[in-house]
Formats: C-alpha cells, structure tokens, sequence
C-alpha cells in the first residue's frame, strides 16, 4: 500500500476518480467554481493591493469567522456540545460561522460528527486513509460522495428543530458575500480582497489542515483506535483544534490542549465566558477519564 510521505499512514483505498466519474452542477459551480476564484482573486491581487490597514481588517475577521465562529461555535459548542451558552449569543457565535464560508451549521456539524463516528473508516467524509489531497480538500468536490456516506440530516435533528439552523441552511449562499458591501464601502477592492478573500483562504486551509495533517503527522497521547495526532503547529495556528489527538480522545471536553504549554485560545475564551457567567456546563475531562485512557495506551503498548 502507498504511505503518505514523512508518515506511517498507509493509503488503503482511492477515492473515486475524478476525471471519469459523473459531475453534478454543485460540484462544479459552487465548489470548484468558489475555490478556484478565491485562490485567482488571492494570486493576482493580494500582492498589488495589499496595504497594512486591509491586512489587519482580514486578521479581525479571521479571528471572528475561524476563532468565534468555527471552532468555538459549530466545532465545541454546536457539534460536541461541549459547554451551553443563552440563545442570543449562540446564534451570534454561528453567524459568525457562517461567513467564514464553510458551509452552514447544520452541513458542518453533520460532517463532523459523521467524522467523530467513523473515524478513519469507511464512513469518515475524509479520511487520509483515501490520500492526503482527499482528506485536505478534494471531499468536498464530490456532493454525491458526501451524502452517500452522511446519509441525511438524521445526526443534527438538535439543529434542525430550531428555526435559526434551517434559515441559514436555506440562505447559506447569500450570508458570506455579504461581508464585502461594508468593506467596499469602508475601504475599495483591496479591503475586499483582504477582507473576503485573502482572510476566507486562510482560515479555509487551517480548518483543512486539521482534517489532514493532524491525521497523518504527530503524536498521539492517548489511544483512540484512530490516527489523530497532536501537532504542535496547528495547536498554535488552529486556535487549539491542532491538538487534535487530546480531542478524539475526549471529544466532549470543551478544552483541547491539556498541558499549560498547549496553546488553546478557543478554550481561554470558554473559560472568559464561564468566568462571566456566559458559558455554562463546561465540560472536562476528568481524572478518572484520564487515568482510563492512559492505562488503555499502556496495556496497547
């Protein structure tokens, strides 16, 4: 079998090929079409625009859509239930998620607890297991894939019952691009290009990164059955999420990095909002939890 390189991750079976298999309008308009023009508009007119006040608006809005928006609120809060938070300020944390255009709440929560239940399996939306590229970004180019393999909103019925989900569900398209009216306004093209583009590339491939490299490069502190592995790059760039071997490990915990040198800005802002009475029922792993695992990893090794 082919490894992926620089790792022990055998790839055990090929996703379908892409050059002979039926394309859907979707595949072709909205992801392909999307991901190639964010990367065109990043490559031709990043370098002739930038300016240090549009680099620093994408810099805020990355900590806003990636941080606020996708691991604290669709990643720890909305896919794991890892801690509560009032209704108002759930929906807002969401929003955010929204713009950082990786799709709506309920499409990303489905995928990533169907992740979380078959991990590294057959069922996984994107194992490395089926290629490095196929994990990182090529899963999402094959929506007949995808929903074979999800089968339905049947994992999110806590998201579909609420009215909230089911409009940005329905108006998902609309809700990202409309970040680049004030930027325009406030700031010409280049803050859009900083602003929406650049920021929206970044943040994509940080997100991807976590389901790739931290399947296939690391270490695992604990045995979880599966290839995660804590990568110390992506703990410090991912807002935590890298130390992604401590999460499958505990995948309640609203805390990823364990250690104090494990840098886990999502986890110091849920502390901030338990500490202000915002979040509540945060959940950790407890010492038992800890001690079980790591007596799991002994009797393995």
């Amino acid at each position: 079998m082919e490894k992926i390189p620089f790792s022990d991750v055998a790839v055990k079976r090929k996703n379908r090929a892409y050059w002979w298999r039926k394309w859907r309008t979707w595949d072709l308009t909205i992801s392909i079409g999307l991901m190639v023009h964010f990367h065109i508009m990043c490559l031709v007119y990043a370098p002739s625009t930038f300016s240090w006040d549009a680099f620093w608006v994408g810099a805020f809005l990355a900590l806003v859509t990636s941080l606020f928006g996708v691991s604290i609120s669709y990643h720890r809060n909305l896919a794991h239930r890892a801690f509560n938070l009032p209704k108002w300020l759930e929906y807002f944390f969401a929003y955010c998620g929204i713009l950082a255009f990786q799709g709506d709440p309920m499409f990303w929560v489905s995928m990533h607890r169907m992740h979380h239940q078959y991990t590294d399996k057959d069922q996984d939306p994107h194992s490395p297991t089926e290629g490095f590229w196929f994990s990182h970004i090529n899963w999402l180019f094959d929506i007949t894939y995808i929903n074979q393999k999800r089968g339905g909103w049947k994992n999110v019925k806590d998201l579909e019952k609420q009215f909230f989900y089911r409009f940005l569900r329905k108006t998902n398209a609309i809700h990202p691009f409309l970040v680049g009216i004030p930027l325009f306004w406030w700031g010409g093209f280049p803050m859009v290009v900083y602003g929406l583009y650049v920021r929206t590339v970044a943040t994509l491939h940080g997100t991807f990164l976590i389901n790739s490299a931290c399947h296939i490069w690391g270490y695992q502190s604990w045995d979880t059955g599966d290839l995660s592995k804590n990568n110390w790059l992506m703990g410090v760039i991912g807002w935590g999420e890298g130390w992604h071997n401590n999460h499958h490990a505990f995948e309640f915990s609203a805390r990823h990095g364990h250690e104090w040198w494990q840098l886990d800005m999502g986890w110091y802002v849920i502390k901030l909002l338990e500490l202000v009475g915002l979040a509540t029922h945060v959940k950790l792993p407890s010492q038992t939890h800890k001690i079980r695992m790591a007596l799991k990893k002994a009797a393995r090794d």
